[in-house]
Order: C-alpha cells, then structure tokens, then sequence
C-alpha cells in the first residue's frame, strides 16, 4: 500500500446530514398520512354496529367495511364534506348523518325515494299505492305499526331499520337529505358477540377489553359471518 493509498483511507468520512434526514422522514410520514385521511375520507371506512334496529341483516358488533367511493368525500375530523355522484337505490342499506344534533351516524334501509307516497298500515309497507315486499325484515309485520300517508320531498329519503320494533327512524324523525349520505357497507370483517354498550362512543376501554377477550375467549366471534358481502 503506497502513501496516496494510506492518506486516502485516512481520510474523515463525511458526517450524516441529521437536518435531510428529518426532513426525509418526516416527508415520508406526511405522505402516509395523506393517503390514509384520503382512503378514510373519500374511499372506505371501518364501522361498526351499536344497536340491534338492522338486525338479523347486521347484529351488534358486527364491523364493517363501509363504501364511500362515489357518494361523498370528507376531510377526517372536520366537518367539511361533498357531495359526489352516486345515487342510493331503494332497500339499500345506507350509512348517513343522523338529522338529529350530538347523534352518531346511523345505518338504515332506504325504503322511500324522493317522489314516493308511502304509507304503512299494520306493518306492511307501502309504495305508490303497491306492498313492498321486504324478506330481509326480522319479523312479521306489527298490526299496531301505522304511518302516513305522506310524500317523500325530492331531494330526500325515508329510511327505516330491518327490525322494525326495535328501531328508532324516519317514522320518528323524518326525511334524510341526500347531502347526509355516506356510504353503504361492503362487508363484515369482524363480528363479535358482546353487549350493546361496549360498542357505543365513549366506552374505549369496555371494547378494548372485548378485543383482548377474543384470544382466550374465541367463541365470543361470529366466525361464519366474517367476510360477510352486501
């Protein structure tokens, strides 16, 4: 090994520059935070069911993958939204900012459409004078249950739950506009069989405490309706 070769080897390896690296991290972590707030807000969402009103088409603690794609886009945590281009369908169900302040989102099936004279007598729902036939409903129709006639107003939906007797819409507070539709639900990818209140807003550790349970407790999930489709 001649000098040159020594002095070179000598030579101070030139020290990391902290100031790019930060800066390189932090750009990074800027785009994962990006595409999550835009996959959460304008493509799809985790939900889950509180209360039995969908049953038997959802259960409580059933979680969904709820569609966004098409119906509205949002910036996360704020209350800034838009409405896109797709349009719900009758017997769809439907993810939508409940009409009422403070309340949590609801999920519902869409039985009126903008236009639709409704009526219900007896349980039996009505459409422009004709039953609708509904096979998803958990039981037979109420002959106590009675509404209307009225007309849905363009621009809004009505929307009533599977179980019927057990199920707090629009026969109580009325029409849904189109701008508080979310979404509809894709599929079950968790179901978990625990009480109603551990799946209410605010009740974080009863639901952390349900999660853990599942790894000595297994039976306690819905195995057959994970990866459930609508």
């Amino acid at each position: 090994m001649n000098v040159e070769e020594t002095l070179a080897l000598d030579e101070p390896k030139p020290k990391p520059d902290v100031g790019k690296i930060v800066a390189r991290e932090a750009l990074s972590w800027l785009w994962v935070i990006l595409a999550f707030l835009f996959i959460t807000g304008s493509i799809v969402q985790a939900r889950v069911i509180p209360s039995g009103s969908m049953e038997r088409t959802l259960l409580v603690g059933d979680h969904l993958l709820m569609s966004r794609f098409g119906y509205e886009a949002e910036v996360p945590m704020t209350p800034l939204h838009m409405r896109l281009w797709r349009e719900p369908h009758r017997q769809q169900i439907i993810v939508f900012r409940a009409p009422l302040p403070g309340t949590p989102d609801y999920i519902k099936r869409l039985i009126g459409m903008p236009g639709d004279e409704l009526e219900i007598r007896e349980g039996v729902v009505s459409i422009n004078g004709k039953p609708l036939n509904e096979p998803y409903r958990a039981d037979p129709p109420n002959p106590t249950d009675n509404y209307g006639p009225v007309t849905v107003p363009a621009g809004e939906y009505f929307m009533m739950g599977d179980n019927r007797d057990d199920s707090y819409d629009s026969r109580y507070w009325g029409f849904v506009p189109r701008d508080n539709i979310i979404g509809t639900p894709v599929m079950v990818y968790m179901s978990i069989d625990a009480p109603e209140e551990t799946w209410n807003p605010g009740h974080i550790r009863d639901r952390m405490m349900t999660y853990a349970s599942v790894f000595w407790h297994p039976g306690i999930v819905r195995w057959r309706r994970i990866f459930k489709l609508f």
